[in-house]
């Protein structure tokens, strides 16, 4: 299997699970389908092309490398003429994550990495205003499927996230994976399968997911008179 790992980050990221005209929640890290979206859009897919549902088949991975900060905004907006209502819309605000696609299919993961890299459509995180704080930092792993590179890869965060976890030497990271790469554990149904991102006809299926988490190494790490152990290994 070839996997990339796409590192996910802005001043704010929305994932919708729930959405309503009052009311847009979002979920604590993004969904296989938002990436899914972001993906068709990056090959250039229009809402309604037949191909947005063969990307369900890749097999996706997600870690939090830095937990986002809620935020809810509300706005004013007129709903018909000369009706306005209130919304509420939640967001991550300064949150990193680093999500992965694999699949045995070298040559579709090939098309995905040049599309990530120069898309077609505007591409976003989770909501069209959300746009990533730069180019996208796109890593390639042949023969490793999305949750072994998301163990191998080192810690993502932020340098000012990483400096602020200084006396911790390892960190701890949540990975959320689709079951079947992690079947010894129990698994969650999320309402995450994209059926169709037509705006008159938006469905999503569910999917199971499975939690899980791995240790990385903090390089802040900031030996004390308490951890003389630590102290000695920097000195080496």
């Amino acid at each position: 299997m070839k996997t990339l790992t796409i590192r996910l980050t802005a001043p704010l990221q929305s994932y919708g699970d729930e959405a309503t005209f009052e009311r847009r929640t979002t979920g604590d890290y993004p969904s296989k389908s938002a990436m899914i979206g972001m993906i068709a859009a990056a090959l250039g897919y229009r809402r309604d092309d037949v191909r947005i549902k063969e990307l369900n088949d890749l097999s996706f991975a997600v870690r939090v490398d830095q937990v986002g900060q809620p935020l809810t905004d509300f706005q004013t907006v007129e709903w018909k003429q000369g009706v306005r209502k209130l919304t509420h819309r939640d967001y991550l605000q300064d949150a990193v994550f680093v999500a992965a696609i694999g699949s045995s299919d070298s040559a579709q993961i090939n098309r995905i990495h040049a599309a990530l890299t120069h898309p077609r459509f505007q591409i976003f995180l989770g909501r069209r205003a959300n746009v990533p704080a730069g180019v996208l930092k796109v890593h390639e792993f042949i023969d490793t499927t999305p949750v072994e590179a998301l163990r191998t890869l080192k810690w993502q965060a932020s340098d000012w996230y990483q400096k602020r976890q200084s006396q911790a030497k390892t960190i701890p990271l949540d990975i959320v994976a689709d079951a079947n790469l992690l079947e010894q554990f129990s698994n969650t149904m999320v309402k995450d399968q994209a059926v169709s991102f037509d705006q008159r006809n938006r469905r999503f299926g569910f999917r199971p997911v499975v939690t899980t988490q791995v240790t990385v190494t903090n390089p802040y790490f900031q030996a004390t008179t308490h951890d003389p152990i630590g102290m000695l290994e920097r000195r080496n």
